[in-house]
C-alpha cells in the first residue's frame, strides 16, 4: 500500500491493482492546534478515528471517493477538495459592518484614553 500525503489530506493505492477509485480522508489538526511542528508532532491516537473508518469505508464530511475517470478527465491532477466539507457563509449587511467598526473604534478610544492616564 503507497501513501500520497498533500496538506492534510492522503490517498492511498494498492501495488497490483487496478485502481477503480481514490479514496481521500481529510484529517483535522486537534482542537486549537494551528499545524503540527517539533514540539507540537502528530500523536499516534490521532489516528484511531481513521483506522476504524478504514475497516468499514464510507463517504462522510472528512472523507470521499473519486473515480479514476475523474482522475484522468483532471489530467490525473490529484488535488480534490473535499466536496463534503460544510464551509459557513456569513453575510453581514452594510449597517451591521459599520455598527461593530463603530463599536470596536470606541473601545480602542477607551483603552488609548486608559494608557494616556497611566
Amino acid at each position: 500500500m503507497h501513501e500520497i500525503r498533500t496538506g492534510q489530506e492522503s490517498r492511498f493505492f494498492e501495488k497490483g491493482k487496478k485502481t477503480k477509485d481514490i479514496w481521500y480522508y481529510e484529517h483535522t489538526l486537534p482542537e486549537g492546534a494551528k499545524a503540527y511542528n517539533k514540539t507540537k508532532p502528530i500523536r499516534i491516537e490521532e489516528f484511531d478515528t481513521i483506522k476504524d473508518w478504514w475497516t468499514k469505508r464510507e463517504e462522510n464530511e472528512v472523507s470521499w471517493k473519486v473515480s479514476i475517470d475523474t482522475i484522468k478527465d483532471r489530467g490525473f491532477d490529484l488535488d480534490i477538495k473535499n466536496p463534503n466539507k460544510v464551509v459557513e457563509v456569513v453575510v453581514y449587511d452594510r449597517k451591521t459592518i459599520l455598527a461593530k467598526l463603530e463599536h470596536s473604534f470606541q473601545a480602542s478610544l477607551v483603552l488609548l484614553n486608559e494608557l494616556k492616564k497611566a
